[in-house]
């Protein structure tokens, strides 16, 4: 353990050099992210202040959908930003538009879809497709995202386990809101997304992720607004987030780091 901390302290030090090389001067930096990257992101994020002198502000949003606080709509009304840390297809459809710049474009890490229980309730059998069949059938209450996972879960998963129809009636979009806390609150009897989303949130269990056969992998990425007054030290935010240093951190969370310069 002390070994591990030395090595990390080390390589903060290393990584602070350099991006304080890279941005010599202090800035604001604008971030939008989504839900998936979070919490890693909310520990890393006092370390790069510390390392850089700039200060980070963010905005908490989806990265699709309509609602208000959806980055999408955010950018449409004019939001300031700088990075934009979302899933990887629903940043290349803002690249596509012109409101991000698609060179600054990196994936950071690999998040899979998780199942979620109220704490202190049976968890229920989710090793195989058709044990997750089962559970689902049994149930009175399903809730997902109205993000990347809910988008697979809703028009892929059930499909495939035959049970589209079983679901209209008992099944979800939460907007916005976590999954977990729906079913923390005991409105939803099994909740699904990233389980980097779900661990944050108290009152629930995470049963496990889904059985491999059904898994689906988001990648989440980060790039640069096309509104933003501040590049060069988005760049150096984006380049910490994807350091070794900040390993530990998004492991911790849930996620898979993307090793610097792996294609997806």
């Amino acid at each position: 353990m002390r070994l591990s901390k030395t090595l990390r302290t080390l390589a903060l030090t290393t990584l602070s050099a350099s991006l304080l090389t890279v941005t010599a001067t202090a800035a604001e930096v604008r971030v939008m992210i989504s839900g998936g990257l979070s919490a890693a992101y909310k520990a890393l994020v006092p370390e790069f202040e510390r390392s850089t002198g700039h200060k980070v502000l963010t905005a908490y949003g989806p990265s699709m959908g309509t609602t208000t606080n959806a980055i999408p709509m955010r950018l449409e009304r004019g939001e300031p930003a700088d990075v934009l840390i979302m899933v990887g297809y629903a940043l290349d459809d803002l690249v596509k538009k012109g409101k991000a710049t698609a060179d600054s474009k990196v994936d950071l890490v690999k998040s899979p879809i998780g199942v979620a229980v109220k704490s202190g309730t049976p968890k229920p059998d989710i090793s195989t497709p058709d044990a997750l069949k089962r559970a689902l059938l049994a149930v009175k209450t399903i809730a997902y995202s109205d993000s990347a996972s809910g988008v697979y879960v809703s028009t892929e998963m059930f499909g495939k386990l035959g049970i589209t129809e079983a679901m209209k009636d008992k099944a979800r979009k939460i907007p916005a809101t976590p999954v977990g806390e729906i079913v923390a609150r005991g409105d939803a009897e099994i909740g699904f997304q990233q389980i980097s989303e779900l661990k944050p949130v108290e009152g629930i269990e995470i049963v496990g992720p889904l059985p491999d056969e059904l898994q689906k992998i988001t990648v989440f990425s980060a790039g640069i607004a096309g509104v933003s007054k501040e590049p060069e030290a988005g760049k150096a935010l984006i380049k910490f987030l994807a350091s070794p240093a900040a390993r530990p951190e998004i492991v911790k969370s849930g996620l898979d780091p993307i090793p610097a310069g792996a294609t997806n």
